[in-house]
């Protein structure tokens, strides 16, 4: 992007979406079909895809006749071993109507910070857009527990971003967009747009996840800040309106990217 207009979300080459569990598990398992064609309509333009995850130990739960989130460590592994399995399951059947591959992409945010691993990952991921296969990134739960604690892949989706150099960066969740305040609290006005370095004085972001998942406006306006360092437009938006975010629509709210000067 060479402008920090929603409007160049359209030409976009490389885009990285990032879903929270809530919005794809158990009741609202079916919002990946919808997500998935969203998806595949950015690929079908040229745009490279990726798309990171959450999901894993919700989507197990049921398999492990939990009815809640484990609180212990051994069982939220357990249930992410069970649940990665069926989750890439179900995005793979929602994809092969596009005839569109999906590649699996286990991380920690360590192997981001880390100069061997994270070369290695950048070159896997690099490879998979290149045979335009749809990489879906995930943490990898069974043996990392940052995401089980810190933020639901939201740290992870920013990493990924300023890793392959995206242009663009969506993170969808219940919430359609950042509030002054939290959306459920009198007042709270939705804020449109962020200009870069906006310290957003006078806003209130909420913390609270939903008890599925980890995360909360908190987690998604310090990626928005890290992603936007790194370059790319940052798009906070529902997942039921990923389509027209990602065809550039007023929807969401949007993050100014730092825009480099071209070298001379």
């Amino acid at each position: 992007m060479t402008t920090a207009s929603r409007e160049e979300i359209l030409a976009a080459r490389r885009i990285v979406v990032k879903v929270g569990s809530s919005s794809i598990s158990g009741e609202n398992a079916g919002q990946i079909q919808p997500l998935v064609d969203a998806l595949a309509e950015a690929h079908g333009r040229g745009a490279e895809v990726i798309l990171v995850s959450s999901g894993a130990i919700a989507t197990g739960m049921p398999f492990l006749g939990l009815d809640s989130r484990p609180s212990d460590l051994a069982t939220q592994q357990a249930a992410a071993a069970v649940g990665q399995n069926v989750l890439i399951y179900r995005y793979q059947e929602s994809l092969r109507q596009y005839r569109i591959v999906a590649g699996q992409v286990l991380l920690t945010a360590g192997d981001l910070e880390n100069a061997t691993s994270r070369k290695n990952a950048e070159r896997a991921i690099g490879k998979l857009l290149e045979l335009r296969i749809l990489p879906i990134v995930n943490e990898n739960d069974t043996v990392a527990t940052h995401e089980i604690r810190f933020g639901d892949n939201d740290r992870l989706a920013s990493l990924v971003a300023a890793l392959v150099r995206a242009d663009l960066l969506v993170l969808l969740s219940d919430v359609d967009a950042l509030y002054t305040r939290p959306p459920q609290e009198p007042g709270a006005e939705r804020i449109e747009h962020v200009p870069y370095g906006d310290p957003l004085d006078g806003v209130v972001v909420g913390s609270v996840g939903t008890g599925i998942g980890t995360g909360g406006a908190t987690t998604k306006v310090a990626a928005a800040r890290h992603a936007a360092d790194a370059g790319a437009g940052v798009l906070l938006t529902a997942t039921r309106q990923v389509a027209q975010a990602l065809r550039g629509e007023p929807v969401g709210t949007w993050f100014d990217p730092l825009v480099r000067e071209p070298a001379l």
